[in-house]
């Protein structure tokens, strides 16, 4: 931008007969210009991480009279921290948060990867299954919770299908039982954001280069090897950004989880996102719930970086 700058006010000096202007200076006034705009985002992101901070050493709460900017005077010396440490809860939320994500990101995973090969070819109707394929992905995540939550009622489609296939009647209680909550969670999950997966593996498979699958043909290698050679370390970035995506968005799974099961049978199916919204709304320990939040935002974060560590790594190392 600041050298879009600059020729144009180089332009217009020579225009007037004026000195022209230099390098440094378009780039000084391009600074200028966008300043407000940085200090604006600079601002939107850090003011809220600073106040979240701040609130995670008090006990401070909506019910104690006080507002956020008086926190202070409910300073508690990071008995926040020492209490997540020992939160049994919490750490029971988390165990239950990762065993969706180690289910449902690899399951994604290798569904997407096989739709996206066999998208990569063409074939009769391709346009309209493509369409029908992209559909669960466009579904508000409530909206696909309250579809799930009918499809495993006791007397729902599920159980029917079920019935019609071993010649008995089934009626499991899917929602209420604190094993099978859990796999129903997860196979909505699976439903609804395999799409997103296809389609970021589908774009990376099209990329791969044509020569070189053709060069490996000729050269005798079956699909497998020119699989295995070929595509896949030609799309290390891109299934790193999926792998990535998906854990991050998994790790905050909230909609879908709360709409079947509330959390429950009991705190069954209570990921770290629904013992947030709990603590949040119900209990109003606004102090510790910004000490937990802070927690998964390092987490996370530290996700991201080795992702991103990950990807440019990709990106040196020739296939």
């Amino acid at each position: 931008m600041s050298a879009v700058t600059a020729m144009i006010l180089k332009d217009e000096m020579k225009t007037v007969g004026a000195r022209p202007v230099s390098h440094d200076e378009g780039a000084r006034l391009g600074f200028r210009l966008t300043l407000p705009a940085q200090i604006l985002v600079l601002f939107i992101s850090a003011f809220p991480l600073l106040m979240q901070l701040y609130i995670s050493v008090t006990d401070w709460s909506p019910l104690s009279g006080l507002g956020w900017w008086n926190a202070w005077s409910l300073w508690n010396s990071f008995a926040n921290y020492t209490d997540l440490a020992a939160d049994a809860r919490f750490w029971s939320a988390l165990k239950r948060t990762a065993i969706v994500m180690i289910v449902c990101v690899p399951a994604e995973f290798l569904l997407g990867l096989a739709l996206a090969t066999l998208f990569a070819d063409d074939f009769p109707g391709k346009r309209i299954f493509y369409s029908v394929l992209l559909m669960p992905m466009m579904v508000v995540p409530a909206v696909a919770g309250y579809m799930f939550f009918m499809l495993f009622q006791s007397g729902g489609p599920v159980n029917d299908i079920l019935s019609a296939l071993t010649g008995s009647p089934v009626t499991i209680a899917w929602l209420s039982d604190p094993t099978l909550a859990l796999m129903a969670v997860m196979v909505a999950d699976i439903w609804q954001w395999t799409p997103l997966m296809f389609l970021i593996l589908l774009a990376g498979l099209i990329g791969v280069p044509e020569d070189q699958i053709k060069a490996a043909t000729l050269l005798g290698a079956n699909p497998w090897q020119r699989f295995v050679t070929i595509v896949l370390p030609k799309m290390k970035t891109i299934i790193i950004i999926a792998l990535a995506i998906r854990v991050i968005e998994n790790f905050k799974i909230f909609d879908t989880l709360y709409i079947m099961t509330g959390g429950g049978p009991g705190v069954a199916t209570e990921t770290i996102s629904v013992y947030i919204y709990k603590l949040t709304t119900q209990d109003l320990i606004w102090g510790y719930v910004a000490a937990i939040a802070l927690a998964i935002l390092i987490v996370l974060s530290i996700v991201a970086v080795f992702a991103m560590k990950r990807m440019v790594r990709a990106r040196e190392v020739p296939a």
